[in-house]
């Protein structure tokens, strides 16, 4: 028997997640699934700027561990300098809770959610789109992948991605009293390279990330970056590495009634790296568009929303790349320069007003 949905979705992470949910609460009778048994753990920094946290539905706020109004700054392990706020612009929450989180809103929104369930194939045929999983097949209205960065639907609807880096992650036990009311990073020496600290509840998210290609190099970064700053010591919890990608202007996102959102889509920040505000925001709109059946609303969504910010994280990361001490100076050194790092992590304004 094929079991029949208004929506399918393919993976629970923020983009899905929140895809899911848009869409059962504009009436389509919605499916969520995800290959993992939930919860699981989730490769990732866990920062979320204010335009994702204005993003998340209040019963998902509870997974945030750990707000900060300070966020440190060096250079290749040089002298650390300050920008600070007189509140809060950075919250930092584990993936697998906040996914969970989601999860757990979606399903309260009335979606059917499925774990360890595997897609292995989709098809578009004259009625829709079928899916096909290890469990079965089944028969959607409309798809959504959200199955991330190397998933099956992204790869169906013929994404083109601009460029790859790997980031290398570890999660050491404990906090200290150096680490609970600050955001580290740490401008790397090679180009477009960055490492960070980000403490969460009872642990600290230590991570570095580089071109795709330089695995060894970024061994050794994250080896370096640990010694650097006095971490070797720590017990590690989780130890784990992760691909972002981010898609060329005018990928595609849809192919006739498959739409791909979030990580799927390549939609991140490219300077940074931050995609789950990202993730939030696609997610809405193609869960939106598929209870509207108003699918190529979603593309223009992307064109004029998303894109440009993705445009602009890829200047900034241009001119990081040939000049870190310039971007390093100007938030650091200059009042102008630590506002707008303020605002934009707040949420107030674009990645956009970082660049001008």
């Amino acid at each position: 028997m094929t079991e029949h949905w208004d929506v399918v979705v393919v993976g629970a992470g923020p983009a899905g997640s929140t895809a899911a949910r848009t869409a059962a609460a504009g009436g389509a009778r919605v499916l969520l699934l995800d290959a993992a048994p939930f919860p699981r753990y989730k490769t990732c920094g866990g920062g979320l700027i204010g335009s994702s946290l204005a993003l998340l539905p209040p019963s998902a706020l509870a997974a945030v561990e750990r707000r900060v109004a300070t966020v440190s700054f060096a250079q290749d392990g040089g002298p650390v300098r300050r920008v600070r706020s007189t509140r809060a612009f950075l919250a930092l929450a584990r993936r697998e809770v906040l996914d969970q989180a989601l999860v757990d809103a979606a399903v309260e929104a009335g979606v059917t959610f499925r774990d360890h369930t595997r897609v292995t194939h989709v098809e578009e045929d004259a009625d829709g789109v079928q899916v096909t999983t290890a469990a079965g097949s089944l028969h959607a209205g409309v798809v959504i992948g959200a199955d991330g960065s190397a998933g099956i639907v992204g790869r169906y609807v013929g994404v083109r991605i601009a460029r790859t880096d790997l980031g290398l992650e570890v999660e050491l036990a404990g906090v200290g009293p150096e680490w609970t009311q600050r955001v580290h990073l740490d401008w790397g020496r090679d180009p477009g390279t960055y490492g960070w600290v980000f403490p969460k509840g009872d642990r600290l998210t230590v991570g570095v990330i580089q071109r795709k290609g330089e695995g060894a190099a970024t061994r050794e970064y994250l080896a370096r970056f640990l010694r650097d700053l006095g971490l070797t010591d720590r017990d590690r919890l989780h130890d784990s590495g992760h691909l972002t990608r981010w898609r060329e202007p005018g990928s595609p996102v849809r192919r006739g009634r498959v739409l791909v959102a979030g990580d799927a889509a390549g939609l991140l920040e490219p300077w940074t790296r931050e995609g789950i505000s990202f993730a939030l925001r696609s997610g809405i709109a193609a869960g939106a568009a598929a209870a509207s059946d108003d699918l190529p609303g979603y593309e223009r969504y992307v064109q004029q929303a998303l894109e440009p910010e993705q445009r602009a994280g890829a200047r900034l990361l241009r001119v990081y790349e040939r000049s870190p001490g310039l971007i390093h100076l100007a938030i650091t050194r200059t009042g102008r320069g630590a506002r707008r790092f303020v605002r934009f992590s707040r949420g107030e304004v674009g990645l956009r007003v970082l660049h001008r």
